[in-house]
Protein backbone atom coordinates (compact mmCIF):
# COMPACT_ATOMS: atom_id res chain seq x y z
CA UNK A 1 0.00 0.00 0.00
CA UNK A 2 2.90 2.34 0.45
CA UNK A 3 2.95 4.95 -2.27
CA UNK A 4 5.82 4.77 -4.75
CA UNK A 5 7.00 1.48 -3.36
CA UNK A 6 9.87 1.17 -5.83
CA UNK A 7 11.36 4.47 -4.69
CA UNK A 8 10.57 3.72 -1.08
CA UNK A 9 12.67 0.58 -1.22
CA UNK A 10 15.69 2.67 -2.10
CA UNK A 11 15.47 4.36 1.27
CA UNK A 12 14.46 1.46 3.54
CA UNK A 13 16.38 -1.79 3.66
CA UNK A 14 15.90 -2.64 7.32
CA UNK A 15 15.08 -6.21 8.34
CA UNK A 16 14.40 -6.89 12.01
CA UNK A 17 13.81 -10.21 13.73
CA UNK A 18 12.59 -11.01 17.23
CA UNK A 19 12.01 -14.33 19.00
CA UNK A 20 10.09 -15.20 22.16
CA UNK A 21 9.73 -18.85 23.05
CA UNK A 22 7.46 -20.25 20.31
CA UNK A 23 6.81 -16.93 18.55
CA UNK A 24 9.10 -15.75 15.78
CA UNK A 25 8.63 -12.32 14.18
CA UNK A 26 10.43 -11.13 11.05
CA UNK A 27 9.87 -7.59 9.76
CA UNK A 28 10.86 -6.13 6.41
CA UNK A 29 10.35 -2.57 5.22
CA UNK A 30 6.69 -3.12 4.30
CA UNK A 31 5.62 -6.57 5.53
CA UNK A 32 5.77 -8.91 8.50
CA UNK A 33 5.97 -12.68 8.91
CA UNK A 34 4.98 -14.19 12.25
CA UNK A 35 5.42 -17.89 13.01
CA UNK A 36 3.64 -19.15 16.11
CA UNK A 37 4.08 -22.71 17.38
CA UNK A 38 1.02 -23.73 19.41
CA UNK A 39 0.00 -26.76 21.48
CA UNK A 40 -2.80 -29.19 20.65
CA UNK A 41 -5.45 -27.19 22.50
CA UNK A 42 -4.82 -24.05 20.45
CA UNK A 43 -4.23 -26.04 17.27
CA UNK A 44 -7.78 -27.34 17.54
CA UNK A 45 -9.03 -23.77 16.96
CA UNK A 46 -6.61 -22.19 14.47
CA UNK A 47 -9.07 -19.50 13.42
CA UNK A 48 -9.11 -18.11 16.94
CA UNK A 49 -5.42 -17.23 16.48
CA UNK A 50 -5.19 -13.67 15.18
CA UNK A 51 -2.67 -11.04 14.21
CA UNK A 52 -4.73 -7.91 14.75
CA UNK A 53 -7.76 -8.56 12.53
CA UNK A 54 -6.08 -11.21 10.34
CA UNK A 55 -6.40 -14.99 10.43
CA UNK A 56 -3.32 -17.15 9.80
CA UNK A 57 -2.35 -17.05 6.14
CA UNK A 58 -1.23 -20.66 6.61
CA UNK A 59 -1.67 -23.27 9.35
CA UNK A 60 0.43 -26.44 9.52
CA UNK A 61 -0.54 -29.30 11.84
CA UNK A 62 2.28 -31.02 13.71
CA UNK A 63 2.50 -34.01 16.03
CA UNK A 64 2.56 -31.80 19.12
CA UNK A 65 0.13 -29.13 17.95
CA UNK A 66 0.56 -26.82 15.00
CA UNK A 67 2.26 -23.83 13.46
CA UNK A 68 0.34 -20.66 12.54
CA UNK A 69 2.00 -18.46 9.93
CA UNK A 70 0.94 -14.86 9.36
CA UNK A 71 2.45 -13.15 6.32
CA UNK A 72 0.91 -9.76 5.67
CA UNK A 73 1.63 -6.26 4.46
CA UNK A 74 1.98 -3.67 7.22
CA UNK A 75 -1.02 -1.84 5.77
CA UNK A 76 -3.21 -4.84 6.66
CA UNK A 77 -4.45 -6.41 9.92
CA UNK A 78 -5.09 -3.03 11.59
CA UNK A 79 -1.43 -2.28 12.25
CA UNK A 80 -1.06 1.03 14.09
CA UNK A 81 1.53 3.31 12.50
CA UNK A 82 3.51 5.77 14.60
CA UNK A 83 6.33 8.07 13.59
CA UNK A 84 9.31 9.59 15.29
CA UNK A 85 11.78 12.00 13.75
CA UNK A 86 13.79 9.11 12.29
CA UNK A 87 11.65 5.96 12.57
CA UNK A 88 8.44 4.41 11.29
CA UNK A 89 6.92 2.13 13.93
CA UNK A 90 4.13 -0.38 13.24
CA UNK A 91 2.39 -1.97 16.24
CA UNK A 92 -0.10 -4.82 16.55
CA UNK A 93 -0.98 -7.77 18.80
CA UNK A 94 -0.86 -11.51 18.33
CA UNK A 95 -3.81 -12.96 20.23
CA UNK A 96 -5.67 -16.14 21.05
CA UNK A 97 -9.36 -15.32 21.40
CA UNK A 98 -11.35 -18.49 22.18
CA UNK A 99 -14.69 -16.66 21.93
CA UNK A 100 -15.81 -13.90 19.54
CA UNK A 101 -15.84 -10.26 20.58
CA UNK A 102 -16.69 -8.72 22.99
CA UNK A 103 -15.10 -11.58 24.96
CA UNK A 104 -11.47 -10.74 25.77
CA UNK A 105 -8.41 -12.49 24.42
CA UNK A 106 -6.78 -14.94 26.84
CA UNK A 107 -3.31 -14.42 25.35
CA UNK A 108 -1.70 -11.36 23.77
CA UNK A 109 1.79 -10.76 22.45
CA UNK A 110 2.99 -7.41 21.06
CA UNK A 111 4.26 -7.34 17.48
CA UNK A 112 6.37 -4.29 16.65
CA UNK A 113 8.16 -3.50 13.38
CA UNK A 114 10.50 -0.53 13.07
CA UNK A 115 12.24 0.95 10.04
CA UNK A 116 14.03 4.14 9.07
CA UNK A 117 11.85 6.97 7.78
CA UNK A 118 12.48 7.86 4.14
CA UNK A 119 13.48 11.35 3.13
CA UNK A 120 11.29 13.41 0.84
CA UNK A 121 10.15 11.29 -2.11
CA UNK A 122 9.86 13.14 -5.38
CA UNK A 123 6.37 13.46 -6.86
CA UNK A 124 5.66 12.23 -10.37
CA UNK A 125 6.56 14.86 -12.91
CA UNK A 126 3.87 13.73 -15.34
CA UNK A 127 0.79 15.35 -16.87
CA UNK A 128 -2.22 15.36 -14.60
CA UNK A 129 -0.39 16.69 -11.56
CA UNK A 130 -1.15 20.19 -10.44
CA UNK A 131 1.84 22.03 -9.01
CA UNK A 132 1.20 25.23 -7.13
CA UNK A 133 3.88 27.58 -5.90
CA UNK A 134 3.07 28.64 -2.36
CA UNK A 135 4.76 31.17 -0.18
CA UNK A 136 8.51 31.01 0.22
CA UNK A 137 10.08 27.70 -0.79
CA UNK A 138 6.99 25.47 -0.84
CA UNK A 139 5.42 23.80 -3.87
CA UNK A 140 2.04 22.15 -3.35
CA UNK A 141 0.91 19.17 -5.41
CA UNK A 142 -2.41 17.40 -5.79
CA UNK A 143 -3.36 14.53 -8.11
CA UNK A 144 -5.54 11.50 -8.72
CA UNK A 145 -3.75 8.15 -8.35
CA UNK A 146 -4.50 4.68 -9.67
CA UNK A 147 -5.81 1.91 -7.42
CA UNK A 148 -2.41 0.59 -6.30
CA UNK A 149 -1.04 4.12 -5.74
CA UNK A 150 1.82 3.53 -8.18
CA UNK A 151 1.05 6.31 -10.64
CA UNK A 152 -1.55 8.73 -12.03
CA UNK A 153 -5.14 7.55 -12.39
CA UNK A 154 -5.78 6.19 -15.91
CA UNK A 155 -9.13 7.97 -16.10
CA UNK A 156 -10.98 10.84 -14.49
CA UNK A 157 -14.27 8.91 -14.58
CA UNK A 158 -15.31 6.90 -11.51
CA UNK A 159 -18.40 4.70 -10.96
CA UNK A 160 -20.42 5.66 -7.90
CA UNK A 161 -19.22 3.62 -4.92
CA UNK A 162 -15.74 3.04 -6.33
CA UNK A 163 -12.69 4.65 -4.79
CA UNK A 164 -10.93 7.83 -5.86
CA UNK A 165 -7.39 8.12 -4.54
CA UNK A 166 -6.46 11.76 -4.01
CA UNK A 167 -2.77 12.47 -3.36
CA UNK A 168 -1.65 15.73 -1.78
CA UNK A 169 1.93 16.70 -1.03
CA UNK A 170 4.13 19.68 -0.35
CA UNK A 171 7.67 19.93 -1.63
CA UNK A 172 9.91 21.65 0.89
CA UNK A 173 13.24 23.29 0.21
CA UNK A 174 15.60 24.24 3.04
CA UNK A 175 13.01 23.92 5.77
CA UNK A 176 12.42 21.76 8.83
CA UNK A 177 10.26 18.63 8.20
CA UNK A 178 6.61 19.61 8.25
CA UNK A 179 3.26 17.82 8.39
CA UNK A 180 0.73 18.32 5.59
CA UNK A 181 -2.98 18.37 6.37
CA UNK A 182 -6.11 18.65 4.27
CA UNK A 183 -8.19 20.89 6.51
CA UNK A 184 -11.19 21.47 4.23
CA UNK A 185 -12.39 19.76 1.01
CA UNK A 186 -15.68 20.09 -0.85
CA UNK A 187 -16.87 18.94 -4.26
CA UNK A 188 -18.71 21.27 -6.62
CA UNK A 189 -19.67 21.49 -10.27
CA UNK A 190 -17.67 24.66 -10.87
CA UNK A 191 -14.02 25.67 -10.75
CA UNK A 192 -14.85 28.57 -8.48
CA UNK A 193 -17.05 28.51 -5.39
CA UNK A 194 -19.87 30.94 -4.76
CA UNK A 195 -22.91 31.30 -2.49
CA UNK A 196 -25.25 29.76 -5.08
CA UNK A 197 -23.01 26.84 -6.03
CA UNK A 198 -24.12 23.43 -4.67
CA UNK A 199 -21.37 21.59 -2.80
CA UNK A 200 -20.74 18.15 -1.31
CA UNK A 201 -18.72 18.33 1.95
CA UNK A 202 -15.84 15.84 2.23
CA UNK A 203 -13.49 17.26 4.87
CA UNK A 204 -14.73 19.93 7.25
CA UNK A 205 -14.01 21.40 10.65
CA UNK A 206 -10.22 21.60 10.19
CA UNK A 207 -9.39 18.04 9.17
CA UNK A 208 -12.49 15.95 9.97
CA UNK A 209 -13.19 13.51 7.13
CA UNK A 210 -16.97 13.63 7.43
CA UNK A 211 -17.34 11.34 4.43
CA UNK A 212 -15.76 8.54 6.50
CA UNK A 213 -18.80 8.65 8.79
CA UNK A 214 -21.38 8.24 6.04
CA UNK A 215 -19.32 6.05 3.69
CA UNK A 216 -16.02 4.20 3.42
CA UNK A 217 -13.69 7.11 2.70
CA UNK A 218 -10.47 7.20 4.73
CA UNK A 219 -7.14 8.90 5.10
CA UNK A 220 -4.57 6.18 4.39
CA UNK A 221 -1.48 5.71 6.59
CA UNK A 222 1.20 8.17 5.54
CA UNK A 223 4.40 7.24 3.73
CA UNK A 224 5.85 10.67 4.59
CA UNK A 225 4.81 13.53 6.84
CA UNK A 226 4.67 16.00 3.94
CA UNK A 227 2.12 13.97 1.96
CA UNK A 228 -1.27 12.40 2.54
CA UNK A 229 -3.51 10.10 0.47
CA UNK A 230 -7.29 10.36 0.73
CA UNK A 231 -9.20 7.22 -0.28
CA UNK A 232 -12.46 8.85 -1.29
CA UNK A 233 -15.53 6.78 -2.08
CA UNK A 234 -17.25 8.14 -5.19
CA UNK A 235 -20.40 9.84 -3.92
CA UNK A 236 -23.91 10.52 -5.17
CA UNK A 237 -23.42 14.12 -6.27
CA UNK A 238 -23.73 15.68 -9.72
CA UNK A 239 -23.73 12.30 -11.46
CA UNK A 240 -22.48 12.36 -15.06
CA UNK A 241 -21.41 16.00 -14.65
CA UNK A 242 -17.99 17.58 -14.29
CA UNK A 243 -16.97 17.74 -10.63
CA UNK A 244 -14.14 19.73 -9.05
CA UNK A 245 -12.50 19.14 -5.69
CA UNK A 246 -11.76 22.33 -3.75
CA UNK A 247 -9.31 21.72 -0.92
CA UNK A 248 -7.43 23.80 1.60
CA UNK A 249 -3.98 22.37 2.37
CA UNK A 250 -1.88 23.47 5.31
CA UNK A 251 1.63 22.62 6.50
CA UNK A 252 2.41 22.57 10.20
CA UNK A 253 5.03 21.65 12.75
CA UNK A 254 4.60 17.86 13.34
CA UNK A 255 5.52 18.28 17.01
CA UNK A 256 2.42 20.36 17.72
CA UNK A 257 -0.80 18.75 16.44
CA UNK A 258 -3.92 20.40 17.79
CA UNK A 259 -7.66 20.66 17.27
CA UNK A 260 -7.26 22.68 14.06
CA UNK A 261 -4.16 20.91 12.67
CA UNK A 262 -5.17 17.27 12.41
CA UNK A 263 -6.39 14.46 10.13
CA UNK A 264 -9.32 12.48 11.55
CA UNK A 265 -11.06 9.30 10.35
CA UNK A 266 -14.34 8.04 11.78
CA UNK A 267 -14.10 4.47 13.08
CA UNK A 268 -17.54 2.92 12.69
CA UNK A 269 -16.63 -0.12 14.80
CA UNK A 270 -16.16 1.93 17.95
CA UNK A 271 -18.24 4.91 16.79
CA UNK A 272 -15.46 7.36 17.50
CA UNK A 273 -13.18 9.73 15.65
CA UNK A 274 -9.51 8.68 15.43
CA UNK A 275 -6.40 10.74 14.77
CA UNK A 276 -4.61 9.39 11.69
CA UNK A 277 -1.08 10.05 12.88
CA UNK A 278 -1.38 8.96 16.51
CA UNK A 279 -4.63 7.30 17.67
CA UNK A 280 -3.52 7.72 21.29
CA UNK A 281 -4.19 11.45 20.78
CA UNK A 282 -7.65 10.96 19.25
CA UNK A 283 -9.15 13.37 21.77
CA UNK A 284 -8.02 16.07 19.31
CA UNK A 285 -10.73 14.71 16.99
CA UNK A 286 -13.58 14.79 19.52
CA UNK A 287 -14.50 18.28 18.33
CA UNK A 288 -15.45 16.84 14.91
CA UNK A 289 -18.99 16.41 16.27
CA UNK A 290 -19.39 20.14 16.90
CA UNK A 291 -16.89 22.97 16.24
CA UNK A 292 -13.11 22.72 16.30
CA UNK A 293 -10.98 25.57 17.58
CA UNK A 294 -7.46 25.70 18.93
CA UNK A 295 -6.89 25.65 22.65
CA UNK A 296 -3.73 27.60 23.33
CA UNK A 297 -1.42 25.90 25.84
CA UNK A 298 1.43 27.73 27.48
CA UNK A 299 4.87 26.60 26.45
CA UNK A 300 3.60 24.50 23.53
CA UNK A 301 3.53 27.04 20.76
CA UNK A 302 5.50 26.34 17.61
CA UNK A 303 7.72 29.03 16.12
CA UNK A 304 6.39 28.04 12.69
CA UNK A 305 2.86 29.40 12.31
CA UNK A 306 1.84 27.30 9.32
CA UNK A 307 1.20 27.95 5.64
CA UNK A 308 -2.08 27.35 3.80
CA UNK A 309 -2.79 26.91 0.11
CA UNK A 310 -6.08 26.44 -1.74
CA UNK A 311 -6.12 23.86 -4.54
CA UNK A 312 -8.71 22.95 -7.18
CA UNK A 313 -8.46 19.48 -8.73
CA UNK A 314 -10.53 18.35 -11.69
CA UNK A 315 -12.61 17.93 -13.60
CA UNK A 316 -13.63 14.39 -12.76
CA UNK A 317 -16.89 12.58 -13.43
CA UNK A 318 -18.88 10.25 -11.19
CA UNK A 319 -21.03 7.84 -13.18
CA UNK A 320 -24.20 6.11 -12.03
CA UNK A 321 -22.83 2.62 -12.76
CA UNK A 322 -22.41 0.69 -9.49
CA UNK A 323 -18.94 -0.56 -8.55
CA UNK A 324 -18.09 -3.94 -7.04
CA UNK A 325 -15.75 -2.29 -4.55
CA UNK A 326 -18.31 0.11 -3.17
CA UNK A 327 -18.95 -1.93 -0.04
CA UNK A 328 -15.60 -3.28 1.04
CA UNK A 329 -15.47 -6.19 3.47
CA UNK A 330 -13.54 -5.43 6.61
CA UNK A 331 -12.28 -8.86 7.63
CA UNK A 332 -11.80 -9.68 11.27
CA UNK A 333 -13.61 -6.70 12.76
CA UNK A 334 -15.95 -8.82 14.89
CA UNK A 335 -14.00 -12.05 15.22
Amino acid sequence: MLFLRQWFLLFVTVVSVSCYEDIYVKCTNDSVMVTWKVNKDLAARPFRLLLGSCFPSEFIKTADGGKAIFHYHLSECNFLQKRTQTKLVYENELVFRPKPRPHPAVFTYPVVCTSERPEWIRPFLKPGFRGLQGQGSFIFHMALLNDDLSGPAPSNSFPMGSFIHVWAAVEQKAHQPLMLYLEECVASTTQTLGPEVPIYPIITNKGCLVDSKTGYSRFLPRYHSSAVVLRLQAFNFALEQEVYLHCSMVVWDPEYPNEVKKACNYNKDVEQWELLDDPSMSDLCSCCEYRCFQRVKRGLQSEFQGLAQSVVLGPLTITASPSSNGSPIQDGQNI
